[in-house]
């Protein structure tokens, strides 16, 4: 299923049935009157976020939704049929915007949570609400009020505990696939990773869901390889782990530029808890490793964790780690652990 997570629709509730202008005239009934009945309601549009979706691909091939109109008001006192409800069924995370791309009307981060977007039309008063003392034969009725028109977008943000962050071919998929059971593409070229993908990730009996997006390069917040229109997704995640390929000769510079497009991006995502891993760290010998370990502990300025996702070095403590942070209360493993357990 191809991944879509922005697009626009056209919305507009149904309008009110118009009231009905009748009298009574039964054969043998001595008194006749007013009995016009009201018109029906118009039917609204609802979005409901549900589960077991996780793009907005349905709305690239239908972005029109009318709800139908209220039926007219009959003689006989009867009230016309109220139209039906059209409800959007959204992903869990789903962001409703206005028109202009800024005005947030709702965001649905819990199953079942439903919000309305436009009201149906009441139905108009038939001539039977207009009878009184002084005017017993009305011969006037309302019209139906008029459905509401609008143009809304949405925006899924995927909804994750954990998120991924690095240069292409820093191991982000490979981690995910290594501690999870989802199964991203990997490979050895940049940009393998075209969209987000989302992983469930156990660690002492517990689990928590981890978030993988595509590489940052430098410039991504102008625009180069990729953008930065995925970072979306991990806005949502209470932890980031910065992933840097330890086989690389400027693991330092490499650090700096995905922090500057965090900065660049804004959003509050640079604030975020971050923790930091050296990755492939089985393609380094010691020397290699511990030199390029201090550098990078340097420019952090705190622990860095070591771990080979293909290996399957280090990947315990890095989980314990990110899931503290996410549910507070598990003690979280010292990363200087790993200087006496590994073996080049």
């Amino acid at each position: 299923m191809k991944f879509l997570d922005l697009t626009k629709v056209y919305i507009r509730s149904g309008g009110g049935g118009s009231g009905c202008v009748s009298f009574r005239r039964d054969k043998y009934v001595e008194f006749g009157g007013p009995d016009g009945g009201d018109g029906g309601n118009g039917g609204s549009v609802w979005a409901e976020a549900v589960e077991g979706l996780n793009t907005l691909i349905d709305f690239r091939y239908q972005q029109h939704f009318f709800a139908k109109s209220g039926q007219h008001g009959m003689g006989s006192q009867r009230t016309g049929r109220t139209g039906e409800d059209i409800v959007l069924k959204v992903p869990v995370g789903t962001e409703i915007i206005d028109e202009d791309e800024e005005t947030l009307i709702a965001d649905l981060t819990t199953p079942g949570q439903r919000v309305l977007l436009a009201r149906g039309g009441n139905g108009g008063w038939g001539n039977l609400q207009f009878k009184s003392a002084t005017n017993q034969a009305p011969r006037r009725a309302n019209p139906g009020q008029e459905g509401v028109e609008r143009t809304l977008w949405l925006r899924l943000k995927l909804i994750a505990d954990a998120g991924l962050l690095g240069l292409p071919n820093a191991g982000k998929s490979t981690f995910l696939a290594a501690t999870s059971n989802a199964r991203p593409k990997i490979a050895d070229y940049p940009f393998t990773t075209l969209v987000p993908n989302l992983g469930v990730v156990g660690i002492d009996n517990k689990e928590f869901v981890m978030a993988d997006i595509p590489g940052l390069i430098e410039g991504a917040s102008e625009g180069r390889g990729l953008g930065d229109q995925f970072l979306a997704h991990v806005e949502r995640c209470s932890v980031l782990l910065h992933l840097v390929d330890g086989t690389s000769s400027t693991i330092t510079k490499d650090y700096r530029t995905i922090i500057g497009e965090l900065e660049a991006y804004g959003y509050g995502l640079a604030d975020k808890p971050r923790l930091t891993a050296m990755t492939k760290i089985d393609a380094l010998d010691r020397e290699t490793l511990g030199r390029r370990r201090r550098a990078l502990e340097k420019a952090t300025g705190g622990p860095v964790y070591l771990i080979s996702s293909v290996a399957g070095m280090g990947m315990q403590e890095v989980l314990r780690a990110l899931y503290a942070v996410v549910r507070p209360g598990i003690a979280v493993e010292e990363p200087e652990q790993e200087r006496g357990t590994w073996q080049p």
